[in-house]
């Protein structure tokens, strides 16, 4: 028994000696006071040699360029939320706002006398005409935007290569998006076009550029507009510029090829995972149809169902989000 008390007294005392090591010697020695003065001694003669090296150009070019990323990151918080007319320009669809909501209108009726009609119930009809009045558009919109903005990246960096190639040629940056223009796949054309249009009416070609991150709300135009934009303000290479980002381009895409590659395997999964109820339900119903019957014909099997509906949709999205990567 005092062997055991000698023990725990041991062990106690070197966990009490320990904290103290770590947390109160550094103060009593003074090290932390040591470490604040160098690293002030630190900063003060890093700032002074900028402050020594910088000019006068160099102060305003800097604020220039401070400026000009201040503008472009307030410009792409309001992407955040464009309104409808944008996000149907976006969608590379030439639809007004009217013929938006017509078409949502006949699209939302038209679904609600097609479940009507086969027997539904009135709830189910409002349901699925409110999902395709207002959820069915909104996808449309979202998947055309999507597969517009594919067709853009598998293009831009080849339009970026025929840019830097005509300014090493000698020609000026317009003529260059004029060859884009001229040669060039859809959505690249009509995106460059809007680009020597704009700057055609008086407008300066670096705000030109700029437009068409909020046109193609993707980082790689918004960083082509960056690059645009402060070369116009600044001055520099501007092919240096454009061939790095190019490479940056094409770094890109390859990374999103390979993270594709890597998450197939997970999407794979997740598919047969999602598919598997709608299977064993159409085995069943093929099987045994008065079984499963009893979902659709009785209110409990009806309200059931539903249920299993909303629980499956959350699993998916639950998945989608697991699986989908962005950077």
């Amino acid at each position: 028994m005092p062997m055991q008390q000698l023990t725990l007294f041991f062990l106690a005392a070197a966990a009490v000696g320990g904290v103290a090591w770590v947390f109160i010697y550094p103060l009593l020695s003074g090290e932390h006071q040591a470490e604040k003065r160098l690293q002030n001694v630190a900063g003060s003669d890093r700032v002074a040699a900028k402050a020594g090296t910088r000019t006068a150009p160099k102060l305003r070019r800097d604020n220039q360029l401070e400026d000009t990323l201040k503008e472009l990151e307030a410009r792409r918080k309001k992407q955040n939320s464009p309104p409808l007319s944008v996000r149907i320009s976006q969608a590379g669809l030439s639809w007004s706002k009217n013929q938006y909501m017509i078409i949502s209108a006949v699209l939302g009726l038209g679904v609600f006398a097609a479940v009507a009609t086969v027997g539904g119930g009135l709830l189910a009809a409002v349901v699925a005409a409110f999902a395709g009045a207002f959820g069915a558009p909104r996808w449309l919109l979202s998947f055309l935007k999507k597969r517009r903005h594919n067709k853009f990246l598998e293009n831009f960096p080849d339009a970026v290569d025929i840019i830097v190639r005509g300014i090493k040629a000698g020609l000026p940056l317009l003529d260059s998006m004029r060859v884009i223009v001229a040669d060039a796949p859809e959505p690249i054309k009509s995106e460059f076009r809007a680009i020597v249009d704009t700057q055609a009416i008086g407008i300066p070609l670096g705000e030109a550029c700029n437009k068409l991150y909020e046109r193609i709300p993707l980082p790689e135009a918004n960083f082509f507009g960056i690059v645009v934009a402060i070369q116009q303000k600044s001055g520099g290479n501007l092919s240096e510029a454009l061939g790095n980002l190019s490479r940056v381009l094409r770094d890109r895409k390859k990374m999103k090829a390979k993270i594709k590659a890597m998450s197939m395997e997970a999407k794979a999964s997740a598919g047969i995972i999602g598919s598997l109820p709608i299977i064993v339900m159409l085995v069943v119903y093929i099987t045994s149809p008065d079984y499963i019957e009893l979902l659709w014909k009785t209110p409990t099997g009806r309200l059931l169902l539903a249920g299993s509906a909303v629980w499956m949709m959350v699993g998916i999205f639950s998945m989608k989000k697991m699986i989908n990567f962005d950077f």
